[in-house]
């Protein structure tokens, strides 16, 4: 691992390429063809790269189908990102994987054993609460979802940041998963694999956008950032909510209610700082 980078396996930043690593390590080895679309928030169609949506003409000529994605724009306000940058930054940022940096708000979870230590979690950030509240308010498909997980990543050119194509976790996690995008446009690449090619839809998350992501995009669908779309300093917000086990009703309900009742207090110092301190005393 390189100085300031946390990558391991075979995850890859431009820090431990250019240090540690041959570029070879990396090639590219899928044999598929990859179909690449791109996504329209406007109408939730997808069209073919190089193209343009055709919504406006009322065709559909596209039979790929990225059901469950949501973009609000302008969630927030340009004072208002400002602000929630400052509060964010009185945080320290821990080296994460693929040249990303992290702050954790939420319990320490151990997927393999699918065990939750929830000793350091303290609740969500004090920021969030006004974000939250504005949720419930204005967006009908988060009238009822209750984050207890808070996580921001840093992104930047230089390191090289992105993440893998990957599925957020099904024991733990619940069906929305909703991220603010702060600071740089970006896109979140959706892939699924078929027999012959490989599938892609780029959707755009514009600076200061909500993304809500549901259904068969949460289920069947992997998402990923690519380095290149990466262009300046980008920080996600993303907010998860408990997966059905842990809610009214689920054999660890009570585990779940606990968790809720910490998260919403939005009293919270990241998962890092109260390691910390645990260890001073």
């Amino acid at each position: 691992m390189a100085d300031g980078c946390g990558c391991t396996g075979i995850r890859k930043c431009l820090l431990c390429e250019e240090n540690k690593k041959s570029n070879n390590m990396f090639a590219d080895k899928r044999s598929k063809k990859t179909e690449k679309y791109e996504f329209c928030i406007l109408c939730g169609e997808t069209f073919l790269v190089g193209q343009e949506c055709l919504h406006r003409k009322g065709i559909d000529d596209v039979n790929v189908k990225l059901k469950g994605i949501t973009v609000i724009q302008n969630f927030i306000n340009e004072i208002e990102e400002e602000t929630i940058v400052a509060d964010i930054e009185k945080t320290v940022w821990k080296p994460s994987q693929s040249g990303r940096r992290k702050q954790d708000f939420g319990p320490q979870v151990n997927f393999k054993k699918r065990k939750l230590k929830l000793n350091n979690f303290t609740g969500l950030p004090q920021f969030s609460k006004v974000l939250v509240e504005r949720m419930w308010r204005t967006v009908p498909l988060l009238s009822d979802f209750q984050p207890v997980e808070l996580c921001n990543l840093e992104y930047t050119p230089d390191r090289g940041s992105s993440i893998d194509p990957h599925f957020d976790d099904f024991w733990v996690w619940g069906e929305r998963l909703v991220t603010m995008n702060l600071l740089s446009d970006s896109s979140l690449t959706f892939s699924v694999s078929g027999d012959t090619s490989n599938i892609e839809v780029s959707v755009p998350m514009p600076r200061r956008s909500l993304i809500i992501v549901q259904g068969p995009a949460r289920y069947k669908w992997k998402h990923a950032i690519k380095r290149q779309d990466i262009l300046s300093r980008r920080i996600a917000v993303t907010l998860r909510e408990l997966a059905q086990d842990f809610c009214e009703g689920g054999k660890s309900y009570t585990v779940g209610y606990e968790l809720i009742k910490t998260a919403l207090s939005f009293q919270g110092e990241s998962v890092q700082v109260s390691i910390n301190k645990e260890c001073e005393g």
